[in-house]
C-alpha cells in the first residue's frame, strides 16, 4: 500500500503527526488508526467471500484485481496457447536485421525480365528514375489546360 514513499515523506510525515496531536496523544491515534485499518481489512475480506460464495464454484478462483483492466488484459495475453505460438514463431529481431540489410544493402537485386515480377521482388524506392528519352516525353501544352 505505501510501497512508494520513501524515508524523508516517512519521516515528515511523523514529525507532522508529533506537532498535530502531541507526544501525548500520539500513541493513541496510532492504535485507533490501526484497529480502523483492521476492521476495513476484515469487511472488505468479507465481502470478498460473500461475493465469491453468491457467484458460486465455476469462480472460485475469481480475484477482484482482475476487473483491473491492466491486469486483465496481461493475463489473457499471458494466458492464451495461440497468443503465446505467435509470439514465439515470430522473430522481432530477425525481421529487423532482414529489413536493415535491405536497406543498406548497395548492391541491387537482379531484375526479373517481366514486369509484373519486378513489383512482386520489390522496387528499389531510393533510387531516382532515369529521365525519360526526349522522345519519350509528353508534350505540354499550356494553352489547352
Amino acid at each position: 500500500m505505501f510501497n512508494d514513499i520513501g524515508a524523508l515523506e516517512l519521516v515528515t510525515i511523523v514529525i507532522l503527526a508529533i506537532l498535530v496531536f502531541g507526544p501525548d496523544k500520539l500513541p493513541k491515534v496510532i492504535q485507533d488508526v490501526t484497529g480502523f485499518i483492521r476492521k476495513v481489512r476484515a469487511f472488505s475480506d468479507s465481502a470478498k467471500q460473500d461475493i465469491r460464495s453468491e457467484l458460486g464454484p465455476e469462480f472460485k478462483d475469481f480475484e477482484f484485481e482482475d476487473l483491473n483492466p491492466k491486469t486483465f488484459i496481461r493475463k489473457q495475453l499471458t494466458e492464451n496457447e495461440d497468443l503465446k505460438e505467435i509470439r514465439t514463431s515470430f522473430d522481432l529481431r530477425k525481421e529487423l536485421n532482414d529489413v536493415t540489410d535491405a536497406v543498406n544493402n548497395p548492391e541491387p537485386d537482379p531484375a526479373p525480365a517481366s514486369p509484373s515480377g519486378a513489383a512482386a521482388a520489390g522496387a528499389d524506392l531510393l533510387k531516382k528514375p532515369a529521365a525519360p528519352a526526349s522522345e519519350q516525353r509528353v508534350r505540354f501544352d499550356a494553352d489547352a489546360t
